[in-house]
């Protein structure tokens, strides 16, 4: 499913995901035929543009060879890079959401 523009979240886990990918030496091309998925769905994923199931996150992983706890964790160390924390102040008790 599209996202149509990339949301932080998105954009990390698409960074996390080719990070792995070029360390790896495995080609966009590659990692699609590994995966069972398109070589245009692979290219999305990357650049932040779509919506990855659970399912797909679990493909990927596997075909990267990692587990998906390692994928999710380059993930939450990209996505502090491309997005700052988010703070609500609710009467000043200092809770961040």
């Amino acid at each position: 499913m599209a996202v149509g523009p990339a949301s932080p979240e998105h954009v990390a886990l698409g960074r996390a995901i080719r990070q792995l990918r070029l360390a790896a030496g495995i080609s966009q091309e590659g990692l699609a035929e590994r995966s069972g998925m398109h070589r245009t769905y692979v290219g999305g994923i990357e650049r932040g543009e779509r919506n990855v199931s659970f399912r797909n996150l679990l493909r990927l992983a596997a075909a990267l060879e990692v587990r998906p706890s390692e994928l999710i964790g380059r993930y939450e160390s990209s996505f502090s890079a491309v997005a700052r924390p988010r703070t609500r102040h609710s009467g000043g008790d200092g809770d961040r959401t």
